[in-house]
């Protein structure tokens, strides 16, 4: 008869694997809005699709070199006869920061909701608008 040793960390790894794999197949995706940028030679155009939210629930924050959008979809509790609803929408909070690619003039920014689209109109700082770089080439003297 062969002799086994005994190792009580073999049962707590099959355990913790057991636990990884039951939160890894239960991840709740927090969808984050589409968006759409457009950059003109004065203003940076941001367009966010934020369908079914109302507009005093979402919160923007400017910056010079980025954008947060935060807001909050809220459910709407319905209940078939048998008490049972089978959804896809996803609600609840969620939170989204833009890098923008150009300086902004944050106190200038123009904001239209609409049919679930929120544009943002950021105008550009002036020294972005004017910003002109000269490269001088020198010869290699060998």
């Amino acid at each position: 008869m062969m002799l086994k040793r005994y190792n009580p960390w073999q049962e707590l790894n099959a355990l913790q694997r057991q636990m990884n794999s039951l939160f890894e197949s239960y991840q709740p995706t927090a969808k984050a809005p589409a968006v759409e940028l457009q950059e003109t030679d004065e203003a940076l155009l941001l367009k966010l699709e934020l369908p079914g939210v109302e507009a005093k629930d979402v919160e923007i924050q400017v910056a010079e070199k980025a954008v947060s959008i935060s807001a909050e979809r809220k459910s709407e509790t319905k209940t078939e006869a048998d008490g049972k609803v089978r959804s896809e929408f996803y609600y609840g909070k969620f939170q989204r920061v833009i890098p923008l690619p150009a300086r902004i003039q944050n106190t200038e920014v123009k904001a239209d909701f609409k049919d679930g689209i929120l544009n943002l109109t950021l105008p550009k700082a002036e020294a972005e608008k004017n910003k002109v770089v000269k490269v001088n080439l020198e010869q290699s003297v060998a």
